[in-house]
């Protein structure tokens, strides 16, 4: 499984998962929504299955570019 996420993570270009930060990983970008879905999981009140989806969405970029940092060659 590990081999795999790293090789997924070689394949994937610093561009795309940039770009996958700036667009997806902020909109809507005043203010970003992120940092909406962050607060609402520190309060407690991320309680909706779309709430948990939406965090997830875009974290994603966010969590595809520290995965790439940590692990690369």
């Amino acid at each position: 499984m590990m081999k795999y996420l790293m090789f997924i993570l070689d394949q994937l270009n610093w561009v795309v998962i940039i770009i996958l930060c700036l667009t997806l990983g902020l909109a809507p970008f005043a203010p970003p929504h992120i940092l909406e879905k962050i607060s609402m999981l520190m309060q407690g009140t991320l309680i909706r299955p779309l709430d948990w989806f939406d965090l997830l969405f875009h974290s994603l970029p966010w969590l595809l570019l520290i995965m790439k940092l940590v692990f690369r060659k």
